[in-house]
């Protein structure tokens, strides 16, 4: 593994994502390794001969000026990194951000797959506008395994459960959705209880790791191979229109809205989850890489 220390002029990014006025990524690079991570577009902005997953550059930049001048924005935390990478215990960059930004106002959105934001509870009890996101794509443990090399499934659910009881808002994030394996119904059912929103992203595959993902179905899933091809080869958007109807009459069962744009930010603490479908959102990814363009 290759770990350096960089200097940087801003953490803070201008963003064109849907989920956020700025993006904010402590780290360069991603020791998670996810096999799907469409942020892995980011190591041609970095120098590292590494494959994806075995580089961490870890950020230091000067000392937010004026904080509050932030106030009311909401700032996404994690959007080409995770905050929370094992790394971080040691080095703290995103600790030390939340240290900058307490008291400042601002709508604090962050994304990870690890319970190590737990350490880091006391500091979010004091932004009254801030929710954590647990990626959660599986129930299935040897699946997750072979996908990243994050924290099991169970851990997860437990920190999200934890923060939750804490009075933080809270976000099962379900993506990348693999057709055929992803048991949405069942992963909604279990996170309803301990979450505020659920978010549901379908697997897109481009770039680098399209090659990967196939191969993976070929040699573990053959029997879904026919269906990735349709999907992935072939256009068709009949599996994600399907699972849609389905997951609308799950949601109406459960009692649970089901919609296309998030306000689940306004929404009572104790109010039943949101369900956002956001299918087809090539846009998130174009925005992403102009800002990794921009960090680089």
């Amino acid at each position: 593994m290759n770990i350096k220390e960089t200097e940087t002029r801003s953490i803070l990014t201008k963003s064109n994502l849907p989920v956020g006025d700025y993006s904010v990524n402590p780290y360069v690079g991603c020791t998670h390794a996810c096999k799907y991570c469409y942020a892995s577009f980011m190591k041609r902005f970095t120098n590292h001969p590494e494959p994806w997953g075995e580089f961490l550059d870890v950020k230091h930049w000067p000392e937010i000026k004026n904080p509050s001048r932030y106030r009311g924005k909401e700032l996404f935390v994690g959007s080409v990194t995770d905050p929370y990478n094992p790394q971080e215990e040691r080095y703290g960059r995103t600790r030390a951000l939340l240290m900058q930004l307490k008291g400042s106002g601002v709508k604090l959105s962050i994304q990870t797959k690890s319970d190590l934001v737990l350490r880091d509870m006391d500091l979010l009890k004091t932004f009254p506008d801030a929710r954590v996101g647990f990626s959660i794509n599986t129930l299935d443990e040897s699946f997750r395994e072979d996908m990243d090399k994050a924290v099991s499934i169970e851990r997860r659910f437990a920190a999200m459960e934890a923060l939750h009881a804490a009075g933080i808002r809270t976000t099962c994030f379900i993506s990348p959705i693999f057709p055929g394996i992803t048991d949405v119904p069942a992963i909604i059912q279990r996170a309803m209880d301990r979450c505020n929103l659920i978010w549901l992203e379908n697997l897109n595959l481009r770039g680098s790791y399209r090659t990967v993902i196939m191969d993976y179905i070929r040699e573990k899933r053959p029997d879904l191979l026919p269906l990735y091809q349709e999907i992935y080869c072939g256009g068709s958007r009949l599996y994600w229109e399907t699972l849609d109807a389905e997951l609308r009459t799950l949601a109406q069962r459960l009692g649970l809205p089901y919609v296309r744009d998030d306000d689940s930010m306004n929404a009572p603490f104790d109010a039943p989850p949101t369900v956002v479908n956001y299918f087809y959102h090539s846009e998130i990814k174009k925005s992403a890489k102009k800002e990794a363009e921009r960090h680089a």
